[in-house]
């Protein structure tokens, strides 16, 4: 079953783990060993989620890289079947053997 408008990762650790936690984005951004601006773009959702962040994240929030992945993988799935005009798009039939 599609998830109705899934979380960008970045919303996700903001609301799980910056907020509650009191966690600043530079702190988590020490901890990941990237820059402040590197992860504030991933927070802000102008970046998805790259697999060496899901590692880092994976490693640093305790979450499975397949996780991370997956929640990036979702989310822009939704925002293609929003975006992606498919009209023109015909199915191609083919013959068993």
């Amino acid at each position: 079953m599609a998830m109705h408008n899934p979380p960008h990762p970045g919303e996700f650790i903001r609301e799980v783990y910056l907020e509650p936690f009191e966690l600043s984005s530079r702190r988590l951004a020490e901890r990941l060993g990237v820059s402040a601006s590197t992860l504030s773009r991933v927070i802000k959702g102008v970046s998805g989620i790259s697999p060496e962040m899901a590692l880092r994240l994976s490693k640093a929030l305790g979450r499975s890289p397949e996780s991370w992945l997956a929640m990036q993988d979702r989310f822009d799935l939704w925002v293609a079947r929003r975006e992606v005009d498919l009209d023109q798009v015909e199915p191609i039939s083919f013959d068993a053997a």
